[in-house]
């Protein structure tokens, strides 16, 4: 997940952990089960949304639920691309996908377990594959309809698919298109190779998806904002983003890009066609680039707008335990399917020394008390770049160091003897962000203090992403993370070490520049083996990229603990993506 993705805690390298109290406890309004003792399941890390449900119909009715009233939400950063072909990062894709647009599956929370499901969508079941994976067929369901009335087609779908695999309109989006659809590799999308596509093909209300190799995941990838429809010629890109047709229950009336949005109902959402959605509160009213010490004021006051206001962004270490300890029934924690690591660009940093020598360096535990975060609740540690729930994940050492500890006589070492004392790093910060500012310091100190020379390069909340995409960008290091698309190493080794993510729009997903033959054929083969086979070649895979060529070193894993407003009812945590479970929440006004 998805993703380089997505939203705060996977863009800078403050996100690490603090070091705080463990949390002891969830909250909501109801009983959690996705928190231990000391901290929230280490285990269930990435493998959120594993169970399917393929027959699950609606409409969707939660006891005692009312309907009305405004949900306000809060959060220090920014809102990237609402093109539903674009939307790849943690809120980007959980409010379209919660609350606007309709993919072929999607997921719903289970309140018996605090996992979630995936549940068909626009789709009447969740596909049917032929023996090898490599064709999939879907019949797309009736009644659903555009917020102007019109019905949903199969080419409806068909269309917003072919904008999925256009890398150079839509850079951020996601490449699996690209990366296994018949032909994905030449085929640009509608606008620059036309609508004549021969891998997605419709007869009446079916859709036919053919693969260029065996696609096992494809179900995961139809959950996606990209795998649902868009209307053929009112799709222009340059404003298709700033109000993309709804066909979930919620639609645009407002939108300021990095700044507001505001949903009010759809009035032609159909609950009947729709297997996990809701459609309680009135409207909804997002507001972004709040700082975080006044998000969490906000919620800890209780009092007025802040009654109906949740975040999805993790409480401040310093406010955590004023939360647990007096509003427990406020306070959310759950998994999170994500990596953050910082990625020398393997093109410039070429000495895996020196690579290494970052690693031994970096103030992870200093930086934590700067940065706000949580350990083992927003912060876990850990050195394989798949987190722990992925299947066939096994624990391996990088360094001469457990994780999460620093190093600076080895790191020393290590630049004595390669000759790069005075080592120039450099790396993008949010200028305009306190907290990221805050942690830029500390490890501007803890470089300097083993012999780099830290470059910090300003930038602001709302150009982070696009210039840390850029392949051309006089930063030699990218602070970076990366969540789970679905719980397979599929989902993280090749978006994340594929060198075919680089070329001349942009580096993708692949924020290391890593480019290495051997790696390339090695998960070309692995797509092709049987797929109970996968999962210990994944693992096996990663560890040789790891040991071998060390591209980037792991800072955590991710978990969230998210506060509401006293009125808002049916928020948890949707561990696909670490962020609130929209299609559950409700006022109890």
């Amino acid at each position: 997940m998805t993703g380089a993705r997505r939203g705060r805690g996977l863009l800078a390298a403050s996100m690490v952990a603090a070091l705080v109290l463990s949390a002891c406890g969830g909250g909501g309004d109801g009983d959690r089960r996705d928190a231990a003792p000391d901290g929230i399941d280490r285990s269930g890390l990435g493998a959120a949304g594993s169970a399917k449900d393929p027959d699950r119909e609606g409409p969707v009715e939660i006891d005692g639920a009312r309907e009305g009233g405004t949900v306000r939400v809060l959060s220090a950063d920014g809102l990237n691309s609402m093109d539903p072909s674009e939307a790849y990062f943690l809120n980007t894709l959980s409010i379209l996908g919660g609350l606007v647009t309709r993919s072929l599956t999607q997921y719903t929370y289970d309140e018996e377990t605090g996992d979630m499901v995936l549940v068909p969508d626009l789709a009447t079941d969740l596909g049917t594959s032929n023996a090898d994976y490599t064709e999939w067929t879907f019949t797309i369901r009736g009644g659903v309809k555009w917020e102007n009335g019109r019905e949903v087609t199969a080419e409806d779908v068909r269309y917003g698919i072919l904008r999925s695999f256009d890398r150079s309109t839509f850079p951020g989006g996601a490449a699996y298109s690209n990366d296994y659809f018949l032909d994905g590799d030449k085929y640009k999308g509608p606008y620059r190779s036309g609508t004549g596509y021969a891998g997605v093909v419709v007869d009446g209300n079916r859709l036919t998806l053919k693969m260029e190799r065996p696609f096992p995941d494809l179900p995961y990838w139809a959950a996606f904002p990209a795998m649902g429809p868009v209307p053929a010629g009112e799709d222009a890109p340059e404003t298709y983003l700033r109000h993309p047709w709804a066909t979930g229950p919620y639609m645009f009336d407002d939108y300021v890009p990095e700044k507001s949005l505001t949903l009010v109902r759809n009035p032609h959402w159909d609950p009947a066609t729709d297997p996990a959605r809701t459609q309680y509160p009135d409207r909804y009213e997002f507001a972004f680039q709040v700082p975080a010490t006044q998000v969490d004021q906000v919620l800890l006051n209780d009092q007025g707008d802040g009654e109906r206001t949740l975040t999805y962004d993790d409480v401040l270490a310093e406010n955590f335990r004023t939360f647990q300890d007096e509003h427990p029934d406020r306070l959310e924690l759950g998994p999170q399917p994500c990596t953050t690591y910082w990625a020398p660009d393997y093109r410039k940093v070429t000495d895996k020394r020196v690579r290494q020598a970052l690693a031994y360096a970096y103030p992870y535990r200093d930086a934590a008390l700067a940065a706000g975060q949580i350990e083992n609740v927003t912060r876990v540690w850990g050195e394989n770049l798949m987190p722990p729930g992925i299947p066939g994940r096994t624990e391996y050492s990088l360094l001469d160091t457990a994780p999460g500890e620093t190093d600076p006589a080895a790191a020393r070492r290590l630049l004595e003897e390669v000759d790069a004392v005075g080592y120039e790093i450099r790396w993008l910060f949010r200028g305009d962000d306190p907290l990221d500012v805050a942690t830029k310091d500390v490890v501007v100190r803890a470089l300097r203090d083993v012999g780099f020379t830290p470059r910090p390069v300003a930038t602001t909340v709302a150009d982070y992403s696009t210039e840390r995409r850029d392949p051309d960008s006089e930063v030699n290091l990218r602070a970076a993370g990366w969540c789970s698309d679905w719980p397979s190493g599929g989902s993280w080794i090749p978006p994340v070490l594929e060198s075919s993510d680089l070329d001349e729009e942009g580096l993708g997903s692949n924020y290391a520049a890593f480019s290495e033959p051997d790696v390339d054929r090695r998960i070309r083969e692995v797509v092709m083996l049987p797929t109970e086979q996968q999962p210990a070649a994944w693992n096996d895979l990663g560890r040789h990229v790891a040991e071998t060529y060390f591209p980037l070193f792991v800072i955590g894993y991710g978990g969230v603990a998210h506060a509401h407003g006293s009125k808002v009812m049916g928020h948890r945590v949707d561990g696909t993506l670490g962020m609130p479970t929209y299609k559950t929440i409700w006022l109890d006004d």
